[in-house]
Parts: structure tokens; C-alpha cells; sequence
């Protein structure tokens, strides 16, 4: 299985890929990831920043259980219980961050609520795996 991530000449050069292609093998879609610790609680209650951190070591969590890394990641989505452009920003940047330069195809999305009291991050993923 191979991951592809491409961007297309016609479109603005943000810096992030625009989409991913995936040779033969699975994906696997992931649930909105919240930011617990492993007693349930949130961690960084109404901190963005140390939110992003947990729920995308929760990813990094899933991805070990399948057998994949960050490199086989297709698409982010990263949603945000805020309507403050800054936040948003923020988050972006420290996700993009852990990434290291080889972000997938990724959106932050502001949301007005989030199921667990002081959650203000989740993280849903898509990646592949290779067939067994």
C-alpha cells in the first residue's frame, strides 16, 4: 500500500497537500478522537493547544494499534469549539507542527460544542493499512 499526496497546479499553493490516492489495501476511519487521558478526563480542559497535543497522541494511539504510522494518514479533520479565527489558527499551527512537515490533507472546522465539559478539540482521521 502507498499513500500519495498531491497538490494541483491550478489551485493555491498553501503549503498543504490538496488530496491523497491510496494504491490497493484498507482504510480505516477513525471516531472523533477527544483529548482523554487514560481515566477518561480531559486533558487541558479548555487549553487548544495542549488539547491538539493528547488527541493526536490518541491518533498516533489508534495508528500503533493497526500498525501504521502518521505516514499512512489520507485526511484530517480537526474540529474546534470556537468561532475565534485566532484559536483556529492556533490549533492548525500545532497540529500542523507535529506533523513535521509531512501534514496530511487536513481542515480545521469550527464547531459550536463539544460532548465532554472543557473539550474544545477532537480529532477524526482517515489512513491506510496495508492487507494482511
Amino acid at each position: 500500500m502507498t499513500v500519495h499526496r498531491f497538490t494541483s497546479p491550478g489551485l493555491h499553493d498553501g503549503g498543504f497537500a490538496h488530496g491523497a490516492e491510496v494504491s490497493a489495501g484498507s482504510l480505516v476511519y477513525t471516531a472523533g478522537l477527544s483529548p482523554l487521558d487514560d481515566d477518561g478526563r480531559i486533558v487541558g480542559a479548555d487549553d487548544p493547544v495542549a488539547q491538539t497535543v493528547r488527541a493526536i497522541e490518541c491518533l498516533d494511539i489508534l495508528l500503533g494499534d493497526h500498525a501504521s504510522l502518521r505516514s499512512a494518514l489520507i485526511k484530517v479533520t480537526v474540529y474546534v469549539a470556537t468561532s475565534d479565527a485566532e484559536v483556529l489558527g492556533t490549533v492548525w499551527r500545532t497540529a500542523d507542527a507535529t506533523f513535521a512537515g509531512h501534514t496530511p490533507p487536513a481542515i480545521v472546522v469550527g464547531v459550536t460544542a463539544l460532548p465532554y465539559p472543557g473539550q474544545v478539540v477532537e480529532i477524526e482521521a482517515v489512513f491506510a493499512k496495508d492487507q494482511p
